[in-house]
């Protein structure tokens, strides 16, 4: 075994004795991908050694049952109130504005006082936020992206733009990562990033083996 193989093994060992505690955020008109995509990355990782290095929940501000898009009906884990202490937190993006202007998804929590604050006191004992889609502008409206690097789905860069104190919105790019906080393009970008986020926390050899168990064609930005 070599030294990185070695070194990625004692790291999955370490999370599946001690599993990251990772809450995705879900709400009306929620994009499935932005949060099934990384749920499955996250669940199924390091499966092949049998281990289960993260704890993953759906949460939601009430609990209970959330209509994503195109009416996907799922439940959540947890309530805002229910949910114990995160170390990962992920927002998913999705929605827009309707021919009538009327905003929905993303649009509306963006302006969500109760998912804003919940988010920013979680952010103070939690080791990663994470973003998905359109999910950035939640987070820029939380202030959790000033002087940052981040990204969006490119119909969001505009928007992203105008929200939070210097963000420099980073196009064309599928991950990007601050430290804190990573941020991600559109839709499938949100399994790149974490695959991006399964090497950080256990090695790319387990990422890699994450990738090739989905069957998905990933190639590591990091």
């Amino acid at each position: 075994m070599s030294d990185i193989e070695q070194t990625d093994t004692q790291a999955a060992k370490l999370c599946a004795a001690s599993p990251i505690r990772l809450g995705i955020v879900i709400f009306d008109d929620v994009e499935v991908l932005d949060f099934a995509g990384p749920f499955e990355v996250f669940s199924v990782a390091d499966r092949h050694n049998q281990m289960r290095p993260f704890d993953v929940r759906l949460v939601s501000e009430l609990g209970g049952r959330v209509v994503a898009r195109n009416r996907f009906d799922v439940m959540a884990h947890e309530s805002f109130s229910s949910c114990p202490p995160l170390d990962w937190i992920l927002v998913p993006g999705g929605g827009g504005y309707r021919p009538d202007g009327t905003a929905y998804g993303t649009r509306v929590q963006k302006d969500n006082v109760t998912l804003l604050n919940w988010l920013r006191t979680r952010a103070q004992t939690a080791q990663q936020v994470l973003s998905v889609c359109s999910g950035a502008l939640i987070l820029a409206n939380a202030g959790m992206l000033d002087g940052q690097q981040a990204t969006t789905h490119r119909g969001a860069y505009a928007e992203l733009r105008a929200l939070g104190k210097d963000i420099t919105v980073v196009e064309g790019t599928k991950m990007i990562d601050s430290g804190f906080v990573v941020t991600s393009g559109g839709i499938s970008a949100g399994i790149d990033m974490s695959l991006g986020m399964v090497a950080k926390a256990l090695g790319l050899r387990v990422a890699a083996e994450t990738a090739d168990y989905m069957e998905y064609d990933w190639t590591p930005s990091m």
